[in-house]
């Protein structure tokens, strides 16, 4: 068992979320006597109030969805419905049984734990405060913040817990919503969207930018807001929350389209227009370190302006991604105990996804991004319509499209809207991280009958050698 009586440490992270928790595991491995403080969760929000438990209530609305269109299948499924307040104990007791394995990974790498807030006291020294008092000091010469970060809110659209729900909310409905209306089309709105609008809610998207998903190459965004329009959902882009008004009939939203205003009235807002780091009562004030637009600043190891204070995962900045937050974590304490082959993080390396229906993907540069950039570009795309997995699979409908340098052959980004790509995206992950070329590509056998097939004739299109469409 680690030992929480001591308070001197070789290492103390404050956070106990995907960065956190992975570093302090990373830390102990390599000799580093660790404490980790974490005021609430070990797992923090992404075990606890996000990547899991979202993908938990997503997978119901998947199964929903094929039971009813068993007949497509040749089966039969008469009166499916869904309990909402079942759908949500099972999210919530995935995230449970997940926080567990996490307090085992701990005392298993024997990384004392501090339940409380963590603060910074002077240099080399961090407060732990319960309920507003103080209850150790611990002290280390080398201290890592991992924070992480919280929903952003909006003047005059302030989360209630009651109308104007956080992703905390919309993870936990009392009672299933007939209609809603999502704030902002990023990841967590719209897959937030897709799971409401598939167990039947009335959807409304907004989206100030001119497209959804406005991160993702231009492409895949149209072919995306196509499919859920499809669905039902009602989007809105180029458009902002101009005001809301609570009725006895619902919420009754101004929405304002660059020249027009429209009144949508909803029983749900869900506001997901991004986060903010979570800098306060960190103690930062009597150090050195910089905060840009409720972010920390960090060098490429994750050091700060304070020396012996690191930053990582969210509070540190973009991307916003628990696997960013991971690997961020393990270099900067890999730096820090002085492993030889430590490398700096590339993050045009770093996979997105987003999990509605259809599932997004992608890594590296957008065909815009490249062009941008300066590169001569040759562009392959393949549609799920001509692979025979797919067509098995009852969902034939999604695109793979690559880019790459028309000099070089390098591949510069790949892009997938379809099922299962959230999982098939490391392929092209990996091959960046190897430097792959297309010859590369090309010369790699993939194995039949796969989705993955289409990742290698969308290398094959791109140099009009594509087989199957």
């Amino acid at each position: 068992m680690p030992d929480t009586s001591d308070t001197s440490f070789d290492l103390i992270v404050v956070g106990g979320g995907p960065g956190g928790y992975v570093a302090a595991i990373r830390a102990a491995q390599l000799g580093l006597n660790t404490a980790l403080v974490e005021r609430e969760h070990l797992g923090g929000i992404c075990l606890n109030w996000g990547c899991i438990p979202t993908k938990a209530l997503l997978r119901t609305s998947e199964v929903y969805h094929l039971m009813q269109h068993a007949g497509d299948f040749g089966l039969s499924a008469d009166n499916v419905a869904f309990d909402i307040a079942k759908v949500v104990k099972r999210s919530r007791r995935v995230a449970g049984r997940l926080n567990a394995g996490v307090k085992h990974l701990m005392k298993k790498n024997k990384v004392a734990v501090f339940d409380g807030h963590g603060r910074l006291a002077g240099k080399g020294k961090l407060a732990v405060l319960k309920d507003g008092k103080e209850t150790a000091t611990l002290s280390s010469p080398h201290i890592v913040l991992a924070t992480g970060a919280r929903a952003r809110t909006l003047p005059g659209l302030e989360p209630d817990g009651g109308d104007i729900w956080t992703y905390k909310e919309a993870m936990v409905p009392e009672a299933f919503p007939k209609s809603l209306l999502v704030v902002g089309s990023g990841a967590i709105g719209i897959e937030f969207a897709s799971f409401y609008r598939t167990l039947g809610a009335e959807v409304t998207v907004v989206e100030m930018l001119d497209r959804i998903l406005p991160v993702e190459d231009a492409e895949i965004s149209a072919f995306v807001r196509k499919a859920v329009e499809k669905q039902g959902m009602t989007i809105l882009t180029g458009a902002t929350v101009a005001g809301l008004e609570k009725r006895a009939d619902g919420i009754a939203v101004a929405v304002d389209t660059g020249g027009s205003t429209q009144t949508v009235t909803v029983e749900k807002v869900i506001l997901a227009i991004g986060i903010t780091g979570n800098v306060e009562d960190l103690g930062l004030e009597d150090t050195a370190i910089k905060v840009d637009r409720g972010h920390i600043e960090i060098g490429l190891w994750g050091e700060t302006g304070e020396p012996g204070v690191y930053a990582i995962g969210d509070v540190a900045g973009p991307p916003w991604l628990a696997h960013k937050a991971s690997h961020e974590g393990i270099i900067c304490v890999e730096r820090i105990a002085g492993v030889a082959d430590v490398h700096p993080l590339d993050t045009s390396l770093i996979p997105g996804c987003t999990y509605c229906h259809p599932q997004v993907a992608s890594v590296g540069l957008t065909e815009a991004a490249a062009v941008e950039a300066g590169h001569e570009v040759r562009v392959g795309r393949f549609p799920f319509a001509g692979n025979g997995k797919a067509i098995a699979l009852g969902d034939d409908q999604g695109l793979v499209k690559t880019v790459f340098d028309a000099r070089t052959g390098e591949l510069l980004g790949a892009h997938m809207a379809g099922p299962e790509v959230t999982e098939l995206i490391q392929g092209y992950g990996i091959a960046k991280t190897l430097e792959t070329t297309e010859a590369d590509l090309m010369h790699t056998v993939f194995p039949h009958p796969t989705l993955s097939e289409m990742m290698h004739e969308a290398v094959l299109d791109a140099y009009g050698r594509v087989v199957h469409f």
